[in-house]
């Protein structure tokens, strides 16, 4: 079976929703850009590595908007002789780039927060840097809020995974929140550069994240459970055996091919609707997105033998 591929990707309205999660990216830089410079500049008027180092983040949030954009204008190209599936994997090669950067941006944190821990500095902390650092804090969780809302409506795997991302500088923001307000009551202020330090730890996380995901789609790891793909299957009663079942992609370009079993004098129009209705099923009961491909073998019933 190798015909009826409609749902690749490379129909108007697919290059519709790309062209609305590249109007997200573009949405989100401009906020998180404006989120970045407040930080940097409040972190450096009062000398603060943590909220400077915060603002460092955020203004990684803007670069991989920058990133996430050039992914999505290659990913939305046609198929061409060259590129049959597609240039869809760019989105994901993207977001490689976005954790490589990540891991690069935690180290220079992380010697930053050790420098400061080893010759700590005075800070000058004012109530307006606090109530600007409070009101980036909401910037970011209406902006992760929304992201986070447009990528499942619009399935796009990068608007989701920066969404995550974000949410992770919600957390560090309120840490370094946190560790001004303890120092203005008296802490030592050895708890700024802790925590800027502990900022480190948690863009290595996000690093690693996104590696772990972005690669396991790259090497094609399997997105289906067989059981799921086996108890759709198996629902047709002509189907008497299936095997052989893969299945690689992402959420919104998933392809899963199989082979199966049916009676040997069925003919090959029979087949060839047979296959549609197995796909039109796993369409409806798994994802709607997926191509799949059938590969029909006859079925000969094996004999007792004594």
């Amino acid at each position: 079976k190798t015909e009826n591929i409609s749902n690749n990707c490379i129909s108007t309205d697919c290059n519709d929703v790309y062209k609305k999660v590249k109007l997200v990216l573009w949405i989100i830089l401009f906020a998180n850009l404006g989120v970045a410079i407040t930080k940097i500049i409040i972190g450096y008027l009062i000398n603060s590595a943590s909220l400077s180092a915060d603002g460092i983040h955020s203004m990684s949030d803007g670069m991989s908007n920058i990133i996430g954009i050039i992914g999505i204008t290659i990913a939305v190209k046609p198929v061409d002789k060259k590129h049959p599936y597609g240039h869809k994997k760019s989105e994901i090669i993207a977001s490689l780039f976005i954790g490589a950067m990540l891991f690069v941006l935690g180290i220079k944190i992380f010697m930053t927060g050790l420098d400061r821990f080893m010759h700590p500095e005075e800070l000058n902390i004012t109530t307006i840097s606090l109530i600007s650092l409070i009101i980036t804090i909401i910037i970011n969780f209406f902006v992760t809020i929304y992201e986070n809302k447009k990528g499942k409506e619009y399935d796009s795997y990068i608007l989701i995974s920066d969404s995550i991302h974000t949410r992770s500088d919600i957390l560090i923001s309120l840490g370094v929140l946190i560790s001004l307000l303890l120092i203005k009551i008296g802490v030592p202020i050895v708890i700024d550069p802790i925590i800027s330090i502990i900022i480190s730890f948690f863009i290595f996380r996000a690093s690693y994240e996104i590696f772990k995901e972005s690669i396991n789609i790259l090497l094609d790891s399997a997105v289906i459970d067989e059981e799921q793909i086996k108890n759709v299957v198996n629902s047709f009663t002509e189907v008497k055996d299936i095997h052989k079942i893969r299945s690689r992609g992402s959420h919104n370009d998933m392809y899963v091919d199989m082979h199966i079993m049916i009676e040997p004098n069925t003919s090959l129009e029979q087949s060839h609707a047979l296959s549609h209705r197995i796909e039109d099923e796993i369409k409806k009961e798994i994802n709607n997105k997926c191509q799949v491909i059938i590969h029909m073998e006859p079925y000969h019933k094996k004999e007792n033998t004594l």
